[in-house]
């Protein structure tokens, strides 16, 4: 008889300091490796580090990685942050062009939904539990 394996998430609440990023993505490494995902690693990491650091440059207060598998060899990568306001790349109209060429910025969301599988926001408007902000998610996994 198969198993299913049974599914898991991490949260990893993050202080605003510039090391930051850099731990959340060591931290999803484990994760993965720890989980037998390295395959999943190189996109599951490109994903995080730019919502990271988005986070991290865009917002003031604290923000979090989190890692939730949905399905064998099927992962969520999100980041949470105070900030409820979406960026454009993760609005239902946001353009599919990628910035000009010398633009020194921007890049970054664009090669989120590039490298997505899917992806999404939640706003979170009650305080409490929730903190507030916006979780912006993003989902990948192996090709069958």
């Amino acid at each position: 008889m198969a198993t299913v394996p049974p599914s898991w998430n991490y949260t990893l609440h993050l202080p605003r300091d510039p090391r930051a990023p850099g731990v959340a993505r060591a931290t999803l490494r484990s994760v993965l490796a720890a989980h037998h995902l390295t395959r999943l690693t190189p996109t599951a990491e490109l994903l995080a580090s730019e919502l990271l650091t988005n986070a991290h440059l865009h917002t003031t207060g604290p923000y979090a990685l989190r890692i939730r598998s949905t399905a064998p060899d099927r992962l969520v990568v999100a980041v949470w942050d105070t900030d409820p306001r979406v960026p454009a790349a993760f609005q239902e109209s946001a353009p599919s062009a990628a910035p000009p060429e010398d633009d020194e910025h921007g890049r970054g969301l664009h090669l989120v939904r590039a490298c997505a599988d899917a992806l999404g926001v939640s706003v979170l408007r009650e305080l409490g539990a929730s903190k507030g902000g916006k979780l912006l998610w993003t989902e990948c996994g192996v090709a069958p």
